[in-house]
């Protein structure tokens, strides 16, 4: 079975301050974890560690993907392999228009008819939040991805808005047994996707999870993050 195994990661950054603190994470084929915590946790960290950015050095441990270690990859080599992330904000790229750019990088033909309006027009230009969210998820499916990082995907859309991006990810990616990791504040988006596992990160571990969502939500909503901290189970394996 495909997945993601990272086990006791420790990174720094290039100036020498660590950010992950020993990280255990498994996500299965066709599961749905999710990612919580305070600001400066370290969530957006992992997620670009896992991609390889090269700003991070891994001081220890270990990550597989479908049985390969990946720590020495360079980040296109992981693409290649099926990771893929979503940017919490997608830069605009004038003068490209987006069905061109997706040809360029696609493997994949994607009928979206949410993303049809936005095709002609260059790629992210004045594009709304939510339809740069819409682009977004339309050229990772170009890519053929077998496991995807949404780092804040739900960010600074309205109710209506998030409903409608959960479906399109549940169409494109979970349907198909693809792997999905959702960082995620406000935890809205969840109610849609409906995740097997909720993560909580707090100072650069992983330090509960929760197979609950709902109450999961509840807790944090109700008491913050220190009520997680008297969970660690999952943090040591």
């Amino acid at each position: 079975m495909r997945k993601l195994v990272i086990k006791n990661l420790h990174v720094k950054t290039t100036e020498g301050k660590e950010i992950l603190k020993g990280v255990f994470l498994e996500i299965k084929q066709n599961e749905i974890h999710v990612l919580m915590g305070p600001n400066g946790s370290g969530k957006s960290t992992l997620s670009q560690v896992i991609m390889g950015n090269p700003k991070y050095k891994i001081t220890a441990g270990k990550m597989l993907f479908s049985k390969k270690n990946i720590l020495n990859l360079t980040p296109d080599k992981r693409a290649r392999l099926g990771l893929a992330l979503s940017w919490q904000t997608p830069p605009a790229i004038k003068g490209i228009k987006l069905s061109d750019f997706v040809t360029k990088i696609g493997s994949k033909k994607v009928h979206m008819k949410e993303v049809d309006k936005l095709l002609e027009r260059e790629v992210n230009v004045d594009f709304s939040g939510g339809e740069r969210k819409i682009s977004e998820i339309y050229q990772i499916a170009s890519l053929n991805p077998k496991l995807v990082i949404f780092d804040e995907i739900d960010s600074g859309l309205d109710i209506k808005k998030i409903e409608q991006v959960a479906k399109i990810i549940k169409k494109e990616f979970v349907d198909l047994g693809v792997s999905i990791l959702v960082i995620t504040h406000s935890g809205d988006i969840l109610n849609y996707l409906k995740p097997n596992i909720t993560n909580i990160m707090v100072d650069g571990k992983i330090i509960c999870r929760n197979k609950d969502f709902k109450k999961t939500l509840r807790v944090i909503k109700k008491y913050g993050y220190d009520k997680c901290k008297k969970c660690i189970a999952g943090s040591e394996e």
